[in-house]
C-alpha cells in the first residue's frame, strides 16, 4: 500500500529531477557543441513529435476513434493558429466548432 509518506517523496524527486533536466540545458548547451546537421534533426525531431501528439489527441478517444467533431475543432484552431490569429480566438473557435458540430448530432 502507497502512503503519504511515499507520495511526498516521490513528489520531490520527480520535482527535483524535472527542475536539474531544465538547469542542465542551458549550462550543458555552451559546453556541448553539436554539428549543424545535428541540430536541424532535433529540431525536425520535436516538430514531429509534437504533430504525432496533436494527431493521437485530435483522433483517438483512448483506443476509439473520437469522431469527427474533434479532428474538425483542431483543423479550425490549426488553421487560424497558422493565420497567426490570437490564442483566445484559437481556443473558442477550435471548442466552439466542436461543439455546434456535436449539438447537430455528429460524433
Amino acid at each position: 500500500m502507497i502512503t503519504a509518506g511515499t507520495l511526498i517523496v516521490a513528489t520531490l524527486v520527480l520535482g527535483a529531477g524535472t527542475f536539474a533536466f531544465r538547469w542542465a540545458g542551458p549550462v550543458l548547451r555552451a559546453r556541448i557543441d553539436l554539428p549543424p546537421r545535428a541540430e536541424k534533426l532535433l529540431a525536425i525531431a520535436a516538430v514531429v513529435l509534437l504533430a504525432a501528439l496533436v494527431g493521437t489527441a485530435a483522433l483517438l478517444d483512448g483506443a476509439e476513434f473520437a469522431g469527427i467533431a474533434r479532428p474538425a475543432g483542431v483543423t479550425v484552431g490549426g488553421v487560424l493558429a497558422w493565420r497567426k490569429a490570437p490564442f483566445v480566438v484559437i481556443v473558442l473557435a477550435a471548442a466552439g466548432t466542436a461543439a455546434v458540430l456535436r449539438l447537430l448530432g455528429v460524433p
